[in-house]
């Protein structure tokens, strides 16, 4: 749960669990570099559902003119991933601000070793793409962290 609705937040992780395809891989069975950030942005999407906020209707909203495109992204990688290799990514609201948000991720092996971490910056924009406050539905349902605390296995 989140101890504030600005700020730094202190809430529970989000568990998703990701199995490295053949095409997440580089010519030597390696995790790719861009395949994290895929990864990452599928955790940002299963801890928005767990908050009870629809991806679709939170990344791009036309009905209520925001959307909340990455400005940018992080990644530190700190050992290999392989082929076939069941990751486990936790997730969590790191920061929240008034017009922006910032989650944080945790890659960790079968064994339990961490593998990589980075973070991933949002920003609320309106149809003119200018940073705008995140609407208060938004804003509400993240400051209530996450309901449950592990996905399947995608």
């Amino acid at each position: 749960m989140a101890t504030s609705v600005e700020g730094e937040v202190q809430q529970a992780s989000h568990r998703t669990r990701v199995r490295v395809r053949f095409g997440d891989t580089d010519p030597y069975g390696i995790v790719y570099f861009v395949s994290y950030f895929r990864y990452c942005h599928r955790a940002i999407e299963e801890y928005l559902r767990d908050c009870g906020l629809l991806p679709e209707k939170t990344f791009r909203n036309t009905e209520e003119e925001f959307g909340l495109p990455i400005v940018e992204a992080w990644c530190r990688f700190l050992r290999p991933c392989r082929y076939g290799e069941l990751l486990t990514i936790e997730t969590r609201l790191q920061e929240m601000r008034r017009k922006a948000m910032i989650f944080r991720f945790e890659f960790f092996s079968e064994k339990g070793e961490l593998a990589a971490e980075g973070t991933a910056h949002l920003v609320a924009i309106d149809r003119q793409w200018k940073a705008r406050e995140v609407p208060e539905r938004v804003r509400a349902a993240l400051a209530t962290g996450t309901r449950t605390i592990e996905d399947q296995v995608q």
